[in-house]
């Protein structure tokens, strides 16, 4: 079959998504020159990844020209002022050209079948499609900012009603995303299939697991690690406080390294630093290259993930490859993608964090335990499994696809 892959342009700064992406997309074109699909690629903006570089196969963008773009952005405010003016309906031309202008490009391409490596897909286009989705968090969680302030919600809700109901298939790494798959969007449980996450492997300099980044970094030589972006979902102020009580209660002044981009809320983090009197002890890396990521998870005491959303997450899977013992929190799904690899506490409870913490430091064939269960854990899912049965999916829809003539659009 003809698969046009849709990838999203995810640039580095955003962790783990471009991590997936791309590692993906390299094993994907990789093992397609031994089966029988041609595979071109969809790609928004091809300028903006810096990982598409000499790739073996063709590759499209979906971007309209410019004339177009200029002309439904005029026909667009022509309407809004006509809705503004006289309360009629009015239509988003641009999502309508849109729209157009992809079904023009899998209609010229002859597109089968469209696969989405991360969770974008195009709406209201006639094509069958595969997209993941690695969290509904709107749902579960709808009083967070970051998926409820300036229309985030309706915007999200808008989007997944949309591409879940019209998906061929759904991935989602769990039995746990299935069923809140099942649950808010009513899918028919044989469109849903799950795929674990594959485990990333970082990239690194040569040597850079034994360089000294504590030097580097001007961070102490023991620390607990939480590589996030600063959402306010990601729950930094539990650690903080879970820190507060180890050093009041029990004498422990452990350090913890925080790495990730603001994304709006990195004051009110460090603020409340400040007030819990915690300055000597919290590090604020900001975003740090990838070739930094593996030897700062390799000589971190600990590896700490306190976010709210789940049910998929790659850090922990990272640091369980890499010998960094893991304290996760108990979203939905942690304990199936997780297993006994790692010390799962209740995110909400600063109390708990605390305690886990230092049982860890407490007990060191524990946290040998540990380290040697996520490496194990780690290993059983690689991103060649990933892709293969991606492929073992698209095999079997292509009994059904051969049903109709590509060209009916």
């Amino acid at each position: 079959m003809k698969i046009a892959v849709l990838i999203s342009c995810l640039s580095e700064e955003i962790g783990g998504g471009y991590t997936f992406e791309s590692q993906l997309l390299e094993e994907i074109i990789k093992v397609s020159a031994y089966l029988s699909h041609e595979l071109i690629l969809f790609i928004p903006n091809p300028q903006k990844s810096d990982y598409l570089i000499n790739l073996p196969i063709q590759v499209v963008s979906t971007h309209r020209s410019v004339i177009e773009r200029i002309y439904s952005y005029l026909a667009f405010r022509f309407k809004f002022i006509v809705h503004k003016l006289f309360n009629t309906t009015y239509t988003f031309e641009y999502k309508n050209g849109l729209k157009r202008h992809i079904n023009n490009l899998i209609r010229h391409y002859k597109i089968d079948i469209i696969l989405s490596l991360s969770p974008i897909a195009f709406t209201q286009i006639d094509c069958p499609y595969i997209t993941p989705i690695w969290d509904l968090a709107h749902r579960i969680y709808p009083y967070f900012p970051e998926v409820s302030s300036n229309g985030q919600w309706e915007e999200r809700e808008n989007y997944y009603t949309h591409v879940i109901k019209r998906a061929t298939f759904i991935i989602t790494g769990t039995e746990a995303g299935k069923a809140e798959i099942e649950k808010f969007y009513q899918i028919p449980p044989e469109r849903i299939k799950v795929i674990p996450l594959f485990t990333p492997k970082l990239q690194s300099k040569t040597n850079s697991i034994n360089q000294d980044i504590t030097q580097k970094y001007c961070i102490p030589k023991q620390y607990l690690f939480y590589p996030a972006q600063f959402w306010s979902h990601k729950n930094h102020v539990s650690i903080l406080l879970a820190m507060q009580m180890l050093k009041n209660d029990y004498g422990l002044n452990l350090s913890l390294v925080l790495v990730g981009s603001d994304k709006g809320n990195a004051d009110y983090v460090k603020s409340m630093v400040q007030k819990l009197e915690l300055s000597g002890y919290v590090y604020f890396l900001g975003f740090v290259p990838q070739e930094d990521m593996q030897p700062l998870y390799c000589q971190a005491f600990a590896l700490i993930y306190m976010t709210f959303f789940g049910p998929d997450n790659l850090p922990p899977l990272e640091a369980m490859s890499l010998g960094c013992p893991v304290i996760a929190s108990n979203v939905s799904g942690a304990r199936e993608q997780l297993g006994d690899a790692a010390l799962i506490v209740d995110q909400r409870n600063a109390q708990a964090i605390a305690n886990a913490i230092k049982l860890l430091f407490d007990d060191p064939i524990l946290r040998n335990n540990l380290i040697e269960r996520g490496l194990v854990r780690a290993n059983q899912w690689k991103v060649e499994d990933y892709a293969g049965e991606l492929f073992k999916l698209i095999d079997d829809f292509k009994t059904v696809r051969r049903c109709w003539d590509r060209m009916i659009l």
